[in-house]
């Protein structure tokens, strides 16, 4: 083989396995209808590459309107039992569902491994909770997205999982549930390590009627850019040892 095609062969080699060696980030994405609502390929992506540069992100997303936590854990029944509720409120809130979305984190996590058999960091992202604030299940969430969250550190084999919890908004302070929604949420990224959240109180505020009101679903499309990219750089700050944005608005 003549020198300048050994050359041109070796340097193809050493750039396949440069970028085989590639780091690989893993963001899992799921929750109800404000994480279904945000299109990853806008804010959150855009925001991820630039920030990871030369490494790589991946992520899978799991979400779907309207649903409580319970959807995701089938403990849930016990929990809310331990936490007071009632037989007739534990069948009002769970109404017969199958845990749904659980399985399929695995799943696809499962399918992630095929192509990158090695990650370098996993992150949870998680918004939801309003389904849990409005129908009156705030008393069993702490405990119901605690057991969440050390299940999938369990499952994924991820005991390094980190954690961004998007803090439901603004939209019912009137109501003690939501009011306890939002400060379990907060609660628990505070008593975690590898934890942080992210605020969403400036992005559901529209005017209605010449007033200022908060809504439970964010403005489109910014709202939900702005939301990707929170999540990606609190988790990009959890994934680089840097300390996380203590007001959950990360900026650049």
């Amino acid at each position: 083989m003549k020198p300048f095609l050994i050359l041109f062969a070796l340097t193809a080699i050493f750039a396949s396995e440069s970028a085989a060696e590639k780091p690989v980030h893993l963001f899992i994405l799921s929750g109800q209808s404000n994480m279904a609502g945000m299109d990853p390929e806008t804010g959150f992506m855009t925001e991820a590459k630039k920030l990871f540069k030369d490494e790589k992100v991946v992520y899978i997303k799991v979400a779907k309107g309207g649903q409580p936590i319970c959807r995701w854990l089938k403990e849930w029944q016990d929990i809310a039992k331990k936490n007071g509720l009632d037989e007739n409120h534990i069948k009002r809130i769970h109404k017969g569902g199958t845990v749904e979305f659980y399985q399929p984190i695995l799943d696809q996590y499962k399918e992630m491994l095929k192509k990158h058999p090695k990650f370098e960091s996993v992150t949870f992202c998680w918004m939801q909770g309003e389904r849990d604030a409005n129908g009156g299940a705030h008393a069993p969430y702490k405990d119901a997205l605690k057991l969440l969250i050390s299940k999938l550190r369990r499952d994924l084999k991820r005991p390094d999982m980190n954690i961004v919890i998007g803090r439901i908004g603004d939209y019912a302070l009137d109501r003690p549930s939501c009011v306890a929604v939002r400060k379990v949420q907060r609660e628990i990224v505070d008593e975690d390590p590898r934890g942080a959240w992210v605020d969403v109180d400036d992005l559901n505020d529209r005017e209605v009627d010449g007033k200022i009101v908060s809504a439970v679903h964010y403005n489109r499309p910014e709202g939900y850019i702005t939301l990707g990219r929170r999540f990606a750089r609190q988790g990009h700050a959890l994934v680089t040892g840097k300390e996380p944005a203590e007001d959950g608005r990360p900026k650049n």
